[in-house]
């Protein structure tokens, strides 16, 4: 690729950051669908699967790390995990806390959540491959945040699908689970219309994070990956082909070694010190 088509990449990406992609368009006139009283898309997916699993909601009472500034401390990113189990409850506190449900706002207006959205609009659905896990089978399971349930939308793990979801990142099929977060497009369009993608998108951050920090508090570890391939994601829960909705992100979450995790963080970056960076 020549330097010229690389600076035009670059510009087309900074365009989008700053929310200007139809700024050569004629706007005169335009109104997002909730401007033009379009039907509201529902709060959340249905249910795909008549069998649901409920998950333990005894969310405050579940002992955790509770001080904050030792969790802030204490995160890092974990790529190393020793494959042991995990437990339902474990499941439940970061289902909840990346993606629950505190109340309803109005009849069905708005779900108001433990992470917040531009105009609480919440265009995510949360995704997960279990592996490692008390109680489930494993599979690819989606979580129901008005209930705080799951639905098993596949059987069985397949490693190879998995890892090349992740583009070939092959010690993330070491975690106990992987989540995905499905982008639903029209949830953030029916608000904000043309413009709704680049903020739609600052969500993601604050997903992760809360996935993040709960991980930390149960003792457990993991990574954000943006590197996703939306085909093989969305194959892998029956998303279709990507136009309406695609995964836009994975976090991997395991059991990990502290010490054998500062050893391979050292290694990752070895390259700082044989760089002189």
């Amino acid at each position: 690729m020549n330097e010229k088509d690389i600076e035009k990449l670059k510009e087309l990406g900074r365009s989008f950051a700053r929310n200007e992609l139809c700024v050569n368009f004629d706007l005169h006139g335009y109104e997002t669908d909730q401007q033009l009283k379009k039907p509201q898309p529902p709060l959340c997916k249905a249910p795909v699967k008549k069998e649901l699993i409920d998950l333990p909601k005894n969310i405050k009472d579940m002992e955790v790390k509770a001080n904050f500034t030792d969790l802030l401390f204490k995160r890092r990113s974990h790529r190393v995990y020793t494959k042991e189990n995990i437990s339902l409850d474990d499941l439940s506190y970061m289902c909840f806390a990346c993606a629950g449900v505190l109340s309803i706002r109005g009849k069905s207006y708005a779900t108001l959540r433990t992470v917040p959205s531009g105009g609480a609009r919440h265009p995510y659905e949360l995704y997960f491959a279990a592996l490692h896990i008390d109680g489930l089978k494993p599979g690819y399971y989606h979580y129901l945040p008005l209930t705080h349930q799951i639905e098993l939308i596949k059987k069985d793990i397949d490693h190879d699908e998995i890892n090349n979801s992740l583009h070939k990142q092959a010690w993330a099929c070491n975690a106990s689970v992987i989540f995905y977060l499905d982008f639903v497009f029209y949830v953030s369009e029916w608000r904000y219309g043309i413009k709704a993608h680049a903020p739609a998108l600052m969500d993601i951050g604050y997903i992760g994070q809360n996935i993040y920090l709960a991980s930390t508090a149960l003792n457990l570890g993991g990574c954000a990956i943006a590197a996703v391939d939306k085909t093989y994601a969305n194959k892998m829960f029956d998303l279709g082909d990507g136009k309406d909705e695609c995964i836009v992100y994975a976090h991997p979450v395991g059991t990990i070694d502290p010490e054998k995790n500062k050893q391979a963080e050292d290694d990752f970056y070895s390259f700082v010190k044989k760089d002189n960076l």
